[in-house]
């Protein structure tokens, strides 16, 4: 019986010993995560609704970018830094350490505003054209008008103001939210750097799924109606023109013989040998 008690203290006490050992290794997985892979969000506005609400929590893909180009109708989190900064919803700045260390953690765990980091859907790619609106009030790309109404927050249409046409920068991204009247978004910045547009650069990620509330939860999909602009982009892109190779095929060409000759020579002197000192 003692032996079975000190048995079961000594397994007791290697776990209490491994324990901060194993509290160290879960953050460092949690951050490196975050990090790399997936992160959680916080929306703290309206402008994204009925989409995303206040208080959502969205996990965003880091990495998919990646393995594929932003496409028309994602969902993204960026850094606003230095450009949209004035929309941010920002915490207020505690004296307290204990305090601002808790914001912080919960910065990093998606339940607190960071302040500078954004959301809004993807409405036109570099090189494409944005302007608004139709006669029906739509957003046309490329000439292309977007049915929106299955995002859209409802009566969004009929507030569109006019704006365009604008050119869209190689390499940067016109963004929208989906409630068209509250949301401070390209339209509005303007005349600010990026005339309106941010760099792709600045894409922290795609927002892919809602995760809480749960009663909420779902997949952010790409609408259906940037799916022939996507495909007409895909397209375009495979049709590029490659490069032309004749001057690395020419080098190749030229280089190949020197190995073949080196090769015949060693043959030809057998009593030749490498140093290994």
């Amino acid at each position: 019986m003692n032996a079975k008690k000190q048995d079961t203290g000594a397994k007791s006490g290697s776990f209490w010993r491994e324990l901060p050992l194993l509290i160290v290794i879960a953050l460092v997985l949690a951050f490196v995560i975050k990090t790399w892979v997936v992160q959680p969000f916080f929306i703290p506005s309206k402008s994204m609704e009925d989409t995303l609400q206040i208080g959502d929590r969205v996990l965003v893909n880091k990495l998919v970018y990646q393995v594929r180009e932003i496409e028309r109708g994602d969902v993204v989190v960026f850094n606003g830094a230095g450009t949209w900064d004035e929309e941010g919803v920002r915490p207020e700045p505690s004296g307290n350490p204990v305090n601002r260390a808790f914001t912080w953690v919960g910065q990093q765990l998606g339940v607190q505003p960071t302040g500078k980091d954004y959301i809004k859907r993807v409405i036109g790619v570099g090189g494409d054209t944005v302007e608004c609106c139709d006669a029906e009030g739509r957003v046309l790309v490329n000439g292309e008008p977007l049915d929106e109404d299955a995002y859209l927050y409802p009566g969004s249409r009929e507030t569109h103001t006019e704006f365009g046409p604008v050119k869209v920068p190689e390499g940067r991204l016109w963004l929208m939210g989906d409630h068209r009247q509250i949301s401070y978004d390209s339209r509005l910045h303007q005349n600010d750097p990026g005339e309106g547009t941010i760099a792709e650069d600045d894409v922290i990620g795609r927002a892919f799924v809602l995760v809480w509330p749960f009663d909420r939860m779902t997949t952010l999909p790409i609408p259906e109606t940037f799916e022939p602009l996507n495909e007409e982009g895909e397209k375009a892109a495979a049709a590029a023109p490659v490069p032309d190779a004749s001057p690395l095929a020419l080098g190749v060409v030229g280089v190949l013989p020197l190995p073949l000759l080196s090769r015949r020579l060693r043959r030809r002197a057998p009593y030749a040998q490498d140093s290994a000192e």
